[in-house]
């Protein structure tokens, strides 16, 4: 048996599956497609998996456009979709057992609904690819449009979320990161579903192939070369980037791993205060420098697990700490806004990155502006309160939503500075908002939520991509980890494990010109997605001219 019959074997295998075998097949398939991501980085899967997507939602009925198949179509993408945002999220359950008691009940239906609901874009994908699909590469362009605006509506319809966008599996090694600078992260999704799905279903869609080779060639073409021009525009970038600057300025990067059941006890408080101040007060290898050649110092999301500005012991700590002429520490925190009238005051709250002079003064503060559903905030909050529903952090009310565009930092001695508080590294595009173009971005965060599992290490590589696009170095300030140095190109500088304790001294890595990317941002996925579409147009007037001419 040819190679290629075997695989159209496998194709009219799936194509036969009904009831719960077909379900089972589809399912597995996208969860084995989380193995592309960090941090196993298996991208080559998705050569095995993409494809048993496109043949089960393309399959023939008597109608080609037929509400049946189009029906099924959309719920052969929900199960696919299911499996794959299942494996990918699964993680998320581990922040309702840190406080098991209150919040355990929840997490059968937080590790089930979000994937359920995530998968609908996927489902409606399915479907639309399916009433426009044609076989050969038109039917592979359009799929990749469709499921490409799919994943574009998931990052941002409510509030967004676009974790695990395919794209990144396009992004595992240093050299392929780099094209995330032309086209984003998008526009990789884009081609990802060209590549991955082109060598198996255009063999099987090949029937006037005179054999295997001529059948899988135009397809294996199709993978091929974008991906080997992929590497060597990558290769290309990372020659011809910036040597470090010796007299840059220096970061030092706290990761204190503090137990996150541990964190907002009461009791604990002054002790996690203080264990900060001593891994500042120390370099690298554990001894105590005084921070000289320290220009920043950088500790992760609600490092002081209480109100800093509301605590001038806190803030003669950390003058005390810091010399009068030495490094400005961004910290994040808490604070909280009053409102309102005396007989009737409002409490607004702010999960905050706060800049501290020598001084110990706050020179200037950067609030959180996109919101993590559920953990800082709670949607539906009358209704879903009257359940007996509250957000993770247990703050009555939960956060608010600090003002937008982004503000930028400046600071003395340092470059213009991006704020970024948590998952507000995944938003492709939205990391620099201002007019004016950072020289660095700080990224803080608490993964301490997800325990030992892929969450941390996914929500890394996402911030890497971010430092691509935007051309500009990221500093990684993570409670347990993984806290890292990244430069411009998103290579790791320096990190620190998960639940390592300790710091980083790293000098600021530079920037390097502006990426297309950092100035068109997502035209160059329209222009990429024009290109499809009049590819998608001449194949159809190509074929409509052999029938006229038959």
């Amino acid at each position: 048996m040819t190679a290629l019959a075997r695989v159209q074997d496998v194709r009219g295998g799936l194509r036969a599956a009904t009831g719960w075998r077909r379900v089972a097949v589809l399912t597995l398939a996208g969860m084995a497609s989380v193995l592309a991501f960090a941090p196993v980085f298996l991208w080559s899967i998705l050569f095995l998996t993409l494809p048993i997507l496109a043949w089960a939602i393309t399959q023939p009925t008597p109608e080609a456009a037929s509400r049946d198949g189009i029906e099924r179509a959309f719920k052969d993408g929900w199960w696919f979709g299911f499996g794959y945002f299942f494996a990918g999220l699964f993680w998320v359950g581990e922040a309702f057992l840190v406080e098991a008691d209150v919040f355990g009940w929840l997490l059968p239906f937080a590790v089930t609904l979000l994937p359920a609901g995530l998968a609908l874009f996927l489902g409606a994908a399915a479907a639309v690819t399916r009433a426009l699909w044609r076989p050969g590469l038109a039917g592979i362009l359009v799929m990749a449009i469709v499921f490409t605006a799919a994943e574009w509506l998931r990052g941002h319809i409510l509030t967004g979320f676009p974790w695990n966008t395919i794209g990144y599996a396009l992004t595992a090694t240093d050299v392929q990161m780099q094209t995330a600078g032309l086209i984003g992260i998008y526009g990789l999704t884009l081609w990802a579903f060209v590549i991955f799905p082109s060598p198996l279903v255009l063999a099987t869609e090949a029937p006037k192939a005179t054999s295997s080779l001529a059948a899988f060639a135009p397809g294996l073409a199709l993978a091929i070369v974008p991906l080997a021009l992929s590497a060597l525009y990558g290769a290309y970038v990372l020659s011809n980037a910036p040597s470090p600057d010796a007299n840059a300025p220096r970061v030092r990067i706290v990761q204190p791993s503090v137990p996150q059941r541990e964190k907002w006890l009461p009791e604990k408080q002054g002790e996690i205060f203080r264990l900060h101040l001593d891994l500042t007060a120390r370099n690298a290898a554990g001894e105590s420098d005084g921070m000289d050649g320290i220009a920043l110092v950088v500790w992760p999301e609600a490092a002081m697990p209480f109100r800093p500005l509301e605590h001038p012991e806190a803030l003669t700590a950390i003058a005390d700490l810091l010399p009068d002429d030495g490094p400005v520490l961004l910290s994040g925190g808490l604070r909280v806004e009053r409102d309102g009238t005396e007989a009737a005051p409002t409490l607004r709250a702010f999960n905050s990155l706060l800049a501290f002079d020598g001084a110990g003064k706050p020179i200037t503060i950067y609030d959180k502006i996109h919101l993590v559903p559920f953990g800082e905030y709670l949607p539906f909050q009358p209704a879903l309160e009257a359940i007996g529903l509250q957000q993770l952090t247990r703050l009555r009310g939960g956060f608010a939503s600090g003002p937008s565009p982004r503000p930028l930092l400046r600071l003395p001695g340092l470059p213009p500075i991006t704020g970024l508080i948590c998952y507000e590294a995944i938003f492709p595009g939205a990391v620099v908002q201002a007019a004016e173009r950072p020289g660095l971005i700080v990224n803080i965060t608490n993964d301490g939520w997800f325990g030992n599992t892929t969450g941390p290490p996914q929500h890394l590589h996402q911030s890497r991509v971010r430092a691509v696009e935007e051309g500009v170095p990221l500093i990684r300030a993570a409670n347990n980890g993984i806290s890292a140095m990244i430069d411009a190109n998103g290579r790791l500088q320096a990190t620190l494990g998960l639940n390592a304790r300790g710091v980083i001294d790293q000098p600021i890595p530079p920037a390097v010109d502006a990426p297309i990317y950092a100035r068109w941002g997502e035209w160059a996925l329209v222009l990429n997605i024009v290109f499809f579409s009049l590819l998608i147009a001449w194949f159809r007037h190509v074929k409509s001219g052999r029938k006229t001419s038959k």
